[in-house]
């Protein structure tokens, strides 16, 4: 009835397929199926049951699963992903099932247990650019759930997808990548809200002054970038962003200085015009007292 109301959520959409579906079908029929069978048994349903997932619906080689909590549909997924790689350690290539999974942050319509929208169909066209064997999130799933784990993501870029207007910016989940540490939260670390913020705030004040020093040093000292063998130096503004330092004295907030440089480095990154220098090209100057008067001579 045009009369009622549509029952909306946000929620984490998990869009999951096998891989090579129909080939694997076409070389073992009841093979396969087993094979599905047991990894749904054993794998599949237990993980979603433990981060507390729905399973929508299934096909024969796709999933459609809600999440409350996209840190637990990421978790689920690489979760997944880990198991499926031991799995198939012992296995022939062309007989290996693997999942492409695909992850979404979205308004969702539900309706007699399906979901449907945008939220949905985005996750579905993510999944659609995973490999197999790996995990494609958006940036809302990225921004959302960055320094709640423990692993990084890589930048796919902008993707134009069927029947979405917008281009999705697309990022793969680092599942075998090297671990970054996440933060703990404030209140385990026994800090006031207020106290990050004022900390937050002078950093942020303090980063123009960073790239002066960095500047001078390298107007004192022009080869302190220069590689072995030169390359070509970037068609437009360049800046660098000097490592923050911890000033509370307490070694535990290390990592808001660490977050704040990452943060601010990938703000500088979004901007097309200009070229920011990696971040590891400035860590010879963590923990170092640098002065702007140092590097001018004066």
């Amino acid at each position: 009835m045009s009369g009622e109301r549509v029952e909306r959520r946000l929620a984490a959409i998990l869009a999951a397929d096998v891989a090579g579906y129909s080939r694997l079908m076409g070389q073992d029929e009841e093979g396969t199926l087993a094979a599905l069978k047991a990894i749904r048994y054993e794998l599949g349903d237990p993980k979603i049951k433990e981060h507390r997932g729905r399973i929508v619906k299934t096909t024969g080689d796709g999933l459609l699963i809600e999440f409350a909590s996209v840190v637990n549909a990421v978790r689920c997924a690489v979760d997944v992903q880990r198991a499926m790689a031991k799995r198939n350690a012992g296995v022939a290539a062309e007989k290996r099932i693997e999942f492409r999974i695909g992850i979404n942050i979205g308004d969702i319509i539900s309706e007699d247990g399906d979901i449907f929208g945008d939220g949905v169909n985005v996750a579905a066209r993510l999944e659609g650019l995973a490999e197999p064997g790996s995990i494609c999130v958006s940036r809302v799933v990225r921004e959302q759930v960055r320094d709640k784990l423990d692993f990084s993501f890589e930048d796919l870029g902008e993707q134009q997808v069927k029947n979405i207007a917008r281009p999705v910016r697309v990022y793969r989940v680092q599942i075998n990548g090297a671990a970054r540490v996440a933060a703990p939260p404030a209140a385990r670390l026994g800090l006031p809200r207020w106290a990050i913020a004022i900390g937050i705030v002078a950093c942020v004040v303090a980063a123009p002054a960073a790239v002066v020093v960095w500047r001078l040093h390298l107007l004192k000292n022009p080869t302190a970038l220069a590689p072995a063998t030169p390359l070509a130096l970037a068609d437009k503004p360049s800046i660098a962003v000097l490592p923050f330092a911890n000033l509370s004295g307490d070694p535990a907030q290390d990592y808001i200085a660490e977050g704040l440089t990452e943060n601010l480095l990938d703000a500088l990154a979004q901007d097309p015009g200009l070229f920011v220098v990696a971040r590891n090209a400035t860590l010879r100057y963590r923990g170092k007292s640098i002065t702007p008067q140092a590097h001018s001579g004066r």
